[in-house]
């Protein structure tokens, strides 16, 4: 199994990430040694996870979301399922 994960920093950032080993990897965030964007905005909280059938799948995941806007990722993280068609259009886009 794998995991797409996104963190709050700190400084109230996001990271998103993709893991095999969930507990050791926010360990490693926590600890300063997972990347350096999140040992420079310790401590970090883990917000949201999705688990996925293999590391490929998760890894697609996370590119997809660290495009996101942050409203669409926290739509994500509240479930909020229907919103992100919508915080999908592009802004300033005639309706």
């Amino acid at each position: 199994m794998a995991w797409m994960y996104i963190l709050k920093c700190s400084d109230g950032t996001y990271y998103v990430g993709s893991t095999t080993e969930l507990a050791v990897r926010i360990r490693e965030h926590e600890d300063g040694m997972g990347s350096r964007y999140t040992a420079q905005r310790r401590p970090v909280e883990l917000v949201y996870s999705c688990e996925f059938a293999s590391i490929v799948h998760a890894y697609e995941a996370e590119n997809q979301v660290k495009g996101w806007s942050r409203a669409k990722k926290e739509a994500l993280m509240r479930g909020e399922w229907d919103l992100l068609p919508k915080l999908s259009e592009r802004r300033g886009k005639n309706r």
